[in-house]
């Protein structure tokens, strides 16, 4: 069944495409929760001009996202804890702290668009991926170091 969808719907499409998808999930899913429209032969024109629109939206974030990622690739940063003696951190670092550093230089991502393939609790060097799109996905190299022991 085609689609008109009035929102973003993960995974589907964003607000204003034509989109198809299951009978049943349209039914049970988007109608319900308002999230689209039935596309049929009457307003299938006035939709298409919609959609135009939209598709120039995506355009322009598109363009967008692949300057940000040119901009992230090959970033590398560095953050200073307190450590034990074998390199082992008394914490851990977490998503938000690196989204922080980010925005430092300039560049806003959001926590869940940060990727860890596992924590950091040492020492050491760590690449971590921001999830810009489904294609775009920059890595960034994360030096963990000791911080300065003041006397």
């Amino acid at each position: 069944m085609k689609v008109y969808l009035l929102k973003d719907v993960p995974k589907i499409g964003m607000a204003g495409e034509i989109v198809k998808v299951a009978d049943g999930y349209a039914a049970n899913y988007l109608f319900p929760h308002k999230l689209a429209l039935q596309v049929n032969s009457e307003n299938e024109r006035s939709f298409k001009n919609k959609e135009r629109v939209v598709e120039q939206r995506k355009e322009k974030i598109e363009t967008q996202t692949s300057m940000l990622a040119e901009r992230i690739k090959g970033l590398s940063l560095v953050i200073k804890r307190k450590m034990h003696n074998d390199g082992k951190l008394y914490g851990s670092i977490n998503v938000g702290e690196i989204a922080d550093l980010l925005a430092q230089k300039g560049i806003s991502v959001s926590k869940n668009q940060i990727e860890l393939a596992k924590s950091i609790k040492e020492q050491g060097t760590y690449e971590v991926g921001i999830k810009l799109s489904s294609r775009l996905q920059p890595k960034i190299t994360l030096k963990v170091m000791p911080e300065p022991i003041q006397q």
